[in-house]
């Protein structure tokens, strides 16, 4: 493995619920989201966990 390459780790905290609104209430990750977790390559990963996760925390306050 490449030393310069940090995969990037799920983001479950073991809080493994949807809310009303599909997002997981540990992760906020939707159900979807979770699911391709496996599948997601480490790019789309990586914009989950730096920009979307972030805004949906926001949105939350």
């Amino acid at each position: 493995m490449n030393p310069q390459f940090t995969p990037v780790l799920s983001p479950c905290i073991g809080v493994c619920r949807l809310d009303r609104d599909g997002l997981c209430e540990g992760c906020l990750r939707s159900g979807d989201e979770i699911a391709r977790w496996v599948a997601m390559g480490e790019a789309e990963r990586r914009r989950l966990m730096d920009v979307v996760l972030p805004q949906r925390e926001a949105a939350r306050g």
